[in-house]
């Protein structure tokens, strides 16, 4: 499921500093599965329930780059969107995610060099409101003077 809102492109010259954009996904065992495949990270903690249950996590947990890439969906998609180049992102895992959560994946506008079209990023995902995950993004926004 994702609630997001409206996708598109939000240029450099539009852009405020303080503006939140946010998408909400269900994390599905299908999802864990699928990113597993892409990734080739097949750690049975992601994938296997008897092992996850001996570890730290006591069960099964997403993989964290799986949580990370909700992030990359609000760049890419809402904020600023469409022809957004990501340039770094820094990242804390804070908390596990499982199969079966809801994550909220919010970015907000922290800098904007209009010079540079350098945009910094407040990136953070939480689960039922408890922060899993949190870190910066610089991204290079599009421009109307280049469309």
């Amino acid at each position: 499921m994702l609630d997001n809102l409206p996708r598109g492109t939000i240029c450099i010259e539009d852009l405020e500093i303080g503006m939140v954009r946010h998408l909400r996904k269900v994390v599905t065992d299908r999802d864990i599965e699928m990113f597993a495949e892409v990734s080739t990270d097949h750690n049975p903690v992601h994938l296997d329930d008897a092992y996850a249950q001996d570890t730290i996590f006591e069960g099964r947990i997403a993989h964290g780059m799986l949580t990370a890439g909700l992030i990359s969906a609000v760049i890419g998609e809402q904020l600023p969107g469409h022809g957004t180049v990501y340039l770094g992102q820094t990242l804390k895992f804070m908390a596990p995610v499982r199969p079966g959560d809801t994550v909220l994946a919010e970015v907000k506008v922290l800098s904007i060099d209009h010079h540079k079209r350098r945009v910094q990023l407040d990136t953070r995902c939480m689960v039922d409101g408890k922060v899993v995950l949190k870190g910066e993004a610089t991204v290079l926004a599009p421009s109307a003077k280049f469309d």
